[in-house]
């Protein structure tokens, strides 16, 4: 492998996608997803070994269950392609346009980003997000995935480049980088020459590699503490089921919950329906001191907190639980513990709710409901590359939108500048 002449090979691909119609690339992309399934058995064979070795290497569930392909996720993912082809290609379309007083036609047009390069764990779906994404939008992609699901990914990788070729598209508009050195991803973050935006999907290490050694712009997503703020005007028997949503519909995603705070004075009253439904779905709590007291006679595991706990991302069965005097002290927890993926407020104060909404850092805010709703397919955009964590250029789940940019387009009659 050479990361120059992969470089330089995505540039050239990118090149022809940019003139690409939508009709060559939704095609490609229904060969991609009829390719899925066609090939479900090796794909699936493949995802077999990278689990066995995850087991091998005592890799918890959490991680095992973000690993993890079987016939109906790979269905899914299938569908999630097919969905693509249904929604409005953006490249070409025009943002404004208006005639100055020159009379020149002045307009802004959405147009490719150009080559994505995008560095992530073990999710081996994300490989077919950002496959599909790109190449609805005419970016080329270098993708670098995590050592856990390597032989899931060069079969995937496979699968995809068969269907670009067979559509008549370049292969190189999605590469793979399968050497395992960590200096391959220092390589990718410094080809400023020919790769435009890096997207890290991972934990905050990956994230903080990225932006101290990147010299192409990054785009940091798909991390963040995840809040849940019960409000003292809460239902508090509905508030539970969000809650239990928000924690294990799959715990090992990035918009799963991480910390619940409640208002201490309906504490007592919700602290032991919380410990019931827990300890049913076998999540341990963490508590700090003031709540530690009221959970410990409750059938579910509970132990002291510390301050340390309140910063992690559990991606697993363990929930904080800490008790705030009011909406103001929920916002001031969420500043100080990494706010920025998904926070909720449950409430029926509309007051309160308009206070969460324009104080959470969060790049999705929710009332009255789960975070588990911030997925691109929830949010009606297909498939995503990443949830953006940041506050420039895109924010939230990235759809097509997110991975175009613009240029001006001025036109006239051999107009001259006086």
């Amino acid at each position: 492998m050479n990361l120059e002449q992969m470089g330089q090979a995505a540039q050239a691909a990118a090149y022809v996608l940019a003139d690409s119609s939508t009709q060559t690339k939704n095609h490609a992309l229904l060969v991609m997803a009829d390719a899925l399934e066609a090939n479900a058995e090796a794909i699936l064979a493949a995802n077999e070994q990278d689990l066995a070795a995850a087991r091998d290497q005592g890799i918890d569930a959490a991680m095992l269950d973000r690993l993890m392909l079987n016939p109906e996720r790979l269905a899914a993912i299938a569908s999630d392609v097919r969905n693509v082809v249904s929604l409005q290609d953006p490249v070409g379309a025009e943002l404004d346009s208006r005639v100055l007083e020159n009379g020149m036609r002045l307009s802004r047009r959405r147009v490719p980003l150009g080559v994505v390069g995008v560095i992530y764990e073990a999710r081996p779906n994300v490989t077919i997000d950002i496959a599909a994404l790109c190449l609805k939008t005419g970016n080329a992609s270098i993708l670098r995935g995590g050592r856990e699901t390597f032989n899931t990914n060069q079969e995937l990788v496979k699968v995809i480049q068969q269907a670009l070729q067979s559509s008549g598209l370049p292969t190189a508009a999605v590469q793979y980088i399968s050497e395992p050195g960590r200096e391959w991803v220092n390589g990718l973050l410094k080809l400023d020459q020919y790769v435009d935006m890096i997207i890290p999907r991972g934990g905050a290490n990956l994230h903080r590699l990225c932006k101290e050694h990147a010299t192409i712009p990054v785009i940091i997503g798909g991390y963040g503490i995840g809040h849940i703020y019960v409000d003292d005007s809460a239902d508090l028997t509905r508030a539970i089921e969000v809650i239990d949503n928000a924690k294990t519909q799959r715990p090992s995603v990035c918009n799963t919950i991480d910390t619940l705070l409640v208002h201490e004075a309906i504490a007592e009253q919700l602290l032991p329906l919380l410990s019931a439904r827990m300890a049913e779905k076998g999540v341990q709590l963490v508590a700090d001191a003031p709540t530690l007291a009221l959970l410990t006679s409750g059938p579910a595991s509970v132990r002291a907190a510390t301050e340390e706990d309140f910063d992690t991302e559990w991606l697993g069965l363990t929930l904080g639980v800490k008790q705030v005097a009011d909406v103001d002290a929920a916002l001031a927890h969420l500043r100080k513990h990494n706010a920025s993926h998904s926070d909720a407020i449950l409430t029926s104060t509309l007051s309160h709710a308009e206070r969460f909404i324009n104080g959470a850092p969060s790049a999705a805010v929710y009332v009255n409901a789960s975070t588990r709703f911030t997925d691109g397919a929830q949010f009606g955009l297909g498939a995503e590359v990443a949830v953006s964590t940041q506050k420039l250029h895109a924010r939230g789940p990235m759809g097509l939108e997110e991975l175009t940019s613009y240029k001006w387009i001025g036109q006239a009659d051999y107009l001259i500048r006086d």
